[in-house]
Parts: structure tokens; C-alpha cells; sequence
């Protein structure tokens, strides 16, 4: 049976020309048309075909819900997809039991769209009650989203009289709970650990930068081997190369410095300073592309040594080849940010968050 148009929900049909009629927990008889209830339903299907024989007016129970659920739930049904709007103040009244009944009956799409309507409700203080229905009806998303606003507000969530007395007769849902908590936490700290992780590894790939700048175009302090720094020129203020004053202090120590030449050499056990530059010296010599002409001191030795660019015995470890790829892919990223977007690009994305 296919409604009128113009016609939304049962209430505008004709009641004589009801075949079955439902019954609801507080004895009320709602009339229906069972081509309708049985298109929209198998499970009403199923009841319909069961009670038809020998019966002028198939008779249905639906019971445990507010009659008011009841009717709007009958509703939904007759006006289908189109009652997608009225969704959202049903759900103010009686969500929790519309989307019981709707996975009940296996109203597909109506359930789908009280998952998504009560996801968006759900609060700290209800987020229990919601996780045991999400639970019951088999809803997965509903569920998590339940765990996800636990989780944001759990100060508010613990003293909730839902989450004592999860505590005190519900193992399982509790276990459930700190496990997401746990697990959430677990990401904050992996996800804080590898942002400082990529911000050291962007600083790294401005120091290699900063280093090619000084050793081939010369800076304030510093410049190219034999050719005198200008002193009057200002002060380095390009963004990429906001580390060369720093960097200058560090070359300058590492030239005069007399406990680099101590025990261990370059890179052992004798300035922390001189270490650190080295280790800044042999990192350009690993990223370094030109295969003759580099500027940058150190680098055509690093490369004669016996093992490459890489050292050798414990230099040539895991660990450093991963750290020149990590800040090989840092800079690859920071030169992709500071690309300029295409002017005609500009101007289609600007067009099309107007139409937005």
C-alpha cells in the first residue's frame, strides 16, 4: 500500500479501512493496515500471517514501551524515510524505547537513525543507561560513542548513580569501561610521544638546513671555508633558518674546543658540545645528495670512511638509519608545507567554500 502524497504518519489514513490494529501495555487499540506494518516489518510480518485466519481484525501486542512510543513508532512506519526530520524530537521524548523497538521489529533504517540521533544526545550522566541499551540492541557505534563521552568527562561520569551501580552488580560492562579508558589514555600518551617525537625530527631537518645555509652562503658569525663572514649584514630572520645563531655558537666551540681531540676522538667521550655538532656533521653527510662539491665540513670524509656515510660496527645500527629517515621525511614534509598553493587553485577553493 503506497500513502498519498502529501500524507505523513497513520493519523491521516482512514481507520475504517483497518485490517489489524495494535495493543499496547496500557490497553490502548491502535488501528492499522497490515499490507503496511508487514512491508515495513518481517517481524510484524510473521505476527500477521500467524493471526490472520478466521480473524476480521489481526490483533498485535506490543508491550513493555509507553503507549506514546507506541504510536509514534507506528508512525514512523507508515510515512517511512520521509519522517527523518521528525526523528529528532521523538527521540527527546522516548528515544531509548524507539530504538528498542526499532531493533526489536528490525526496522533497519529507523534504528540506524536513532543510533546516530541519541550518539549525538547521549551525556556523561545518561551515557550508562545508553551503553546498556546500545548493548541489548546490538549497536556497536552507539556503544563506543557511549565510551567516548565516559571517557571525556569521567570526573562527571564516576558519579553518576549508573556507573555505582555498574560497580557494584556489573563486572563485565565495568571491565569493559576501564579497558576504553586505559586504552584511551594509552593513545594520549602515544599520540603526545610521537608529536614531540616529529618536532624533534623537524628541528633536526632546520638544523640541516641552517647548516647548508651557513656553509655555503655564510652568516652572521660564519661562512664558507676562506671567505670572511659580512658582519654587516642583519641577523638571520628567515623562518627556516631561526636555529643559525644557535648553530653559529656550536661551530664556532667546535673549531677552538681542545677536548674534542681527547680520549675516544671525534663522537667518544670528550665534549658534549663537540659530540653533538659531530653528530649534526654526520647526519648532512648521511642526507647529503651532492656526490662532490658539499660545502659543509666533514661530509666527503664521512663518506671515505671504511662502511660509508654510516660508520660502521655500533654506528651502523638500526636506530640511525631510522632517525635519517625520519628526518629525511621531515624535511621532505616541511618543503611540501611551504609550497605555494597555485594561484587559480586559490581562487577554486576559495569559489567553492562560498557555496558551502
Amino acid at each position: 500500500m503506497k500513502l498519498p502524497a502529501g500524507t505523513r504518519g497513520f493519523r491521516h489514513l482512514d481507520a475504517a479501512t483497518a485490517d489489524a490494529y495494535i495493543v499496547t501495555s496500557g490497553g490502548r487499540s491502535i488501528p492499522a493496515h497490515s499490507c503496511i506494518l508487514a512491508s515495513a516489518s518481517p517481524v510484524l510480518e510473521r505476527l500477521l500471517e500467524r493471526g490472520r485466519p478466521g480473524s476480521s481484525g489481526t490483533p498485535i501486542q506490543i508491550l513493555g514501551a509507553p503507549c506514546d512510543a507506541v504510536v509514534d513508532f507506528v508512525d514512523f512506519l507508515y510515512s517511512g524515510a520521509d519522517a527523518l526530520p521528525e526523528v529528532e524530537e521523538a527521540a527527546a521524548r522516548h528515544g531509548v524505547q524507539l530504538l528498542v523497538l526499532a531493533h526489536a521489529y528490525r526496522v533497519g533504517w529507523l534504528k540506524r537513525r536513532f543510533e546516530e540521533v541519541m550518539g549525538r544526545r547521549v551525556r556523561p550522566e545518561d551515557s550508562v543507561d545508553v551503553m546498556k541499551v546500545a548493548k541489548l540492541c546490538d549497536s556497536p557505534e552507539l556503544f563506543q560513542r557511549c565510551l567516548a563521552v565516559a571517557e571525556k568527562d569521567f570526573a562527571v561520569f564516576q558519579r553518576t548513580e549508573g556507573w555505582r551501580f555498574v560497580q557494584s552488580h556489573d563486572r563485565q560492562l565495568e571491565l569493559e569501561v576501564l579497558r576504553f579508558l586505559h586504552d584511551a589514555e594509552q593513545r594520549k600518551r602515544r599520540w603526545r610521544r610521537e608529536k614531540a617525537d616529529q618536532e624533534i625530527f623537524a628541528q633536526l631537518s632546520e638544523a640541516m638546513d641552517c647548516l647548508q645555509h651557513i656553509c655555503t652562503e655564510g652568516c652572521t658569525e660564519v661562512g664558507p671555508h676562506g671567505v670572511e663572514p659580512s658582519r654587516s649584514r642583519g641577523p638571520c630572520i628567515s623562518i627556516s633558518f631561526r636555529t643559525c645563531a644557535a648553530l653559529q655558537l656550536l661551530i664556532r666551540h667546535f673549531a677552538t674546543c681542545g677536548k674534542k681531540l681527547s680520549r675516544g676522538g671525534f663522537g667518544g667521550s670528550g665534549c658534549t658540545h663537540c659530540r653533538r655538532m659531530w653528530q649534526l656533521f654526520r647526519l648532512h653527510s648521511s642526507l647529503c645528495e651532492r656526490d662532490d662539491g658539499c660545502k659543509v665540513p666533514l661530509c666527503k670524509q664521512f663518506r671515505l670512511r671504511p662502511g660509508g656515510r654510516h660508520g660502521k660496527g655500533k654506528e651502523d645500527d638500526a636506530t640511525w638509519r631510522l632517525l635519517v629517515r625520519k628526518v629525511a621525511a621531515a624535511r621532505v614534509m616541511s618543503s611540501l608545507a611551504a609550497r605555494k598553493t597555485p594561484e587559480e587553485l586559490g581562487r577554486a577553493w576559495e569559489r567553492y567554500r562560498r557555496t558551502k
